[in-house]
């Protein structure tokens, strides 16, 4: 099977979300009759929610299956003897029509203590954004424990936290032990580890339908927070056109801007598969004989065997992701 390799797409699964809204149909088409969608996991190996190949021979087959059946030939060597049969990254397109909460991620050795899980680090790429519309991310003063507890508990919390307007392109680095949120109207991909850990510490006191205010991990929180992060979570990169714009590099995954005008040839020398997300615009993606067409709001898993391929468009913008 190795040789015949090929561009692989995956179903997008569908999370129905209090916060969610309509941009993932109207703006990415994702095919759905849930009105609050919020999320849209494009390529997942969460338990539960494994992603399923969409197109080609390998169609209706799982990841599971395929990294179990392919290994190194799949996500890379290194990669297989690190994470075995568990696809180390979570990729995901997002919609927040409402805010979401203020939450943060545990580490790997806190997720692995107490979840059996990894960390949770992620990466955000603004793709639209509502005028005025924004991202919570760390503090807007130096903070303490002490500081912050008393804020919560007074209900104050966002009094404390930094507030970003955003626009698209923008794109921000989440580090574990950081708090965040996104805020209301923004769409963004996101890309993290494989993990599904969140510590709620505030939710803007809402409720559901049933009138019940949802969870939160105030104690778990506590211990995974960071409060010393330097301000260091605005990406700054290029948009040179027609080559590989270095975005995040961190030991988890790397993530390359591409502003494509025209046919791209490449070659994959990295020991690591390859994700392609189309941010924007369209293109055909060429290897090994085949073609997959990749839309806007669409994914494409190049495996780690297949080293030659053509990115053809005359317009697309396009997150390279590979670990």
């Amino acid at each position: 099977m190795k040789n015949q390799f090929y561009p692989i797409k995956f179903s997008p699964i569908l999370k129905d979300k209090i916060w969610g809204g309509e941009k993932l149909k109207s703006i990415l088409n994702k095919p759905s009759t849930v009105k609050n969608v919020g999320e849209s996991w494009e390529i997942s190996d969460v338990e539960g929610d494994v992603s399923m190949v969409a197109n080609g021979s390998l169609k209706g087959q799982s990841l599971k299956h395929l990294l179990s059946t392919y290994k190194n030939d799949l996500i890379g060597k290194q990669n297989y003897a690190e994470f075995g049969n568990t696809f180390p990254l979570l990729i995901k397109f997002i919609d927040a029509k409402e805010d979401l909460s203020i939450q943060l991620h545990p580490n790997n050795t806190l997720a692995a203590k107490r979840h059996n899980s990894f960390g949770k680090t992620e990466m955000w790429y603004v793709m639209q954004a509502d005028q005025d519309a924004n991202l919570i991310v760390g503090f807007n003063q130096p903070m303490d424990s002490e500081t912050y507890l008393k804020h919560l508990e007074n209900k104050t919390l966002p009094e404390i936290l930094n507030f970003d307007t955003v626009k698209t392109g923008d794109a921000y680095f989440i580090d574990v032990g950081r708090v965040h949120a996104i805020g209301s109207g923004v769409l963004l991909a996101e890309i993290q580890q494989t993990s599904d850990i969140t510590y709620r510490v505030y939710d803007w006191d809402r409720v559901d339908d049933a009138g019940n205010e949802r969870e939160l991990h105030i104690d778990l929180a506590l211990e995974a927070f960071d409060f010393n992060m330097p301000e260091n979570f605005r990406v700054n990169y290029s948009k040179v056109k027609n080559k590989d714009n270095p975005m995040v590099t961190c030991p988890y995954f790397t993530v390359n801007y591409l502003k494509l005008s025209e046919p791209l040839i490449k070659r994959n020398t990295k020991d690591s598969f390859i994700i392609y997300m189309c941010v924007a615009g369209q293109l055909l993606v060429k290897a090994n004989g085949f073609s997959t067409a990749l839309q806007t709001g669409e994914t494409v898993l190049l495996p780690a065997a297949l080293k030659d391929f053509e990115l053809v468009t005359d317009n697309a913008t396009l997150l390279e992701v590979y670990v």
